[in-house]
C-alpha cells in the first residue's frame, strides 16, 4: 500500500476548500489546512489527530505566512504531495461602479496571493520534496474563462491566475516531476456566493432593470437554483485528477463551464477565420 500524500489547502475554512480538506482526509491523505482563522476548524481537529491534519494559520497576502506553512508541513510530514490554491473570494458589482480598493484587495487575494503561493509550491516541490515532483492545483472558475456582467473584477483576478499558471507550466523542466492544473468549477453551492463576497452599491448609470449585470444582482440573496453544483463531488473530481499520472492542464467540472469552454473556442476559432486576411502582408519582408 502506498504511503498517503500530503495535501497544502489555502482557504481551507469553507467552501471547496473545506471540501477538498475533508474529503483527502477520508481517504486517507494528510492534509495541511492554512486559513485565517483556524478555530473555525477546531471539529476537524477534534476528529483527526495531529498525524493526519495540521491547521495552520495563513493570509496568502502576506508572504511571511507562506513561507512559515510550507515550512511547517516539511517539519511536521517532510514533503507536500499537492498544493490547492484555493483561497479568494468574489466581488458582485458593476465595473464602473467598484471601489478601488475592492478591485485592488481582489486581486491581492485571488491573484497575487495565488502566485506567491505558487512560487512557493514549485520552489519546495522542486528542492524539499525527495524525490522532486508535485501537483500545484489552481482554483480558477468558469469566470476564468468568460467574463459575466456583473463580477467583472472577479473574472479579472482569475483571467490573470490563469494566465500565470499556463506560463508556469511552460517554463518547468520536466525533471522535475511538477505538474500544474487549473481547475475551472462552474457554480457550485458553496458560501462563497453570498458569504465570501463583497456586494457593492447599485451603479446609478445601471439602474435599467433589462441590463445584463440586473440578471447577476436579480441571483442575489437566493442562490440555490443558480449554484446547483455539488461541492463534496467536486472535491472528489480534483482528488482524483490530483492523483493522474498525466493530468490536464485544465479540468472544467460543471455543465455550465463546459458550456463556456465550448463558446468561448468556437468564438475564437470564428475570429481567427473571419479576419484570417487581416494578417496578410503584416510581415517584414527585409529579412532574408
Amino acid at each position: 500500500m502506498s504511503s498517503p500524500k500530503v495535501w497544502l489547502i489555502t482557504g481551507a475554512s469553507t467552501g471547496f476548500g473545506r471540501s477538498v480538506t475533508e474529503f483527502a482526509l477520508q481517504q486517507g491523505d494528510i492534509a495541511v489546512a492554512t486559513l485565517r482563522k483556524p478555530d473555525v476548524l477546531s471539529d476537524l481537529v477534534d476528529r483527526y489527530p495531529r498525524d493526519r491534519l495540521l491547521v495552520v494559520k495563513l493570509d496568502v497576502t502576506k508572504q511571511a505566512d507562506i513561507d512559515a506553512a510550507f515550512a511547517q508541513a516539511k517539519s511536521v510530514f517532510g514533503r507536500v504531495d499537492f498544493v490547492l490554491n484555493n483561497a479568494g473570494f468574489g466581488i458582485v458589482a458593476e465595473i464602473e461602479g467598484t471601489r478601488d480598493k475592492t478591485a485592488r484587495d481582489v486581486f491581492e487575494v485571488n491573484f497575487w496571493g495565488a502566485a506567491n503561493v505558487s512560487r512557493e509550491a514549485v520552489r519546495f516541490f522542486r528542492e524539499e520534496n525527495s524525490p522532486a515532483g508535485g501537483r500545484l492545483l489552481q482554483m480558477s472558475s468558469l469566470s476564468g474563462i468568460e467574463s459575466t456582467p456583473g463580477v467583472g473584477y472577479y473574472c479579472a483576478s482569475k483571467f490573470a491566475l490563469e494566465g500565470l499558471s499556463e506560463g508556469l507550466s511552460r517554463e518547468l523542466d520536466p525533471s522535475w516531476n511538477i505538474k500544474i492544473i487549473i481547475l475551472e468549477p462552474g457554480p457550485f453551492r458553496t458560501n462563497a456566493p453570498v458569504e465570501n463576497a463583497v456586494i457593492e452599491p447599485l451603479h446609478p448609470a445601471y439602474r435599467n432593470p433589462s441590463l445584463p449585470t440586473a440578471a447577476w444582482r436579480n441571483v442575489f440573496p437566493n442562490v440555490k437554483p443558480y449554484f446547483n453544483g455539488d461541492p463534496d463531488k467536486f472535491a472528489a473530481a480534483v482528488y482524483r485528477v490530483a492523483y493522474l499520472e498525466d493530468p490536464p492542464l485544465r479540468l472544467p467540472i460543471h455543465e455550465a463551464s463546459l458550456a463556456s469552454l465550448r463558446k468561448k473556442g468556437r468564438e475564437l476559432l470564428a475570429a481567427a477565420d473571419k479576419y484570417e486576411s487581416w494578417s496578410e502582408g503584416v510581415i517584414f519582408q527585409d529579412i532574408e
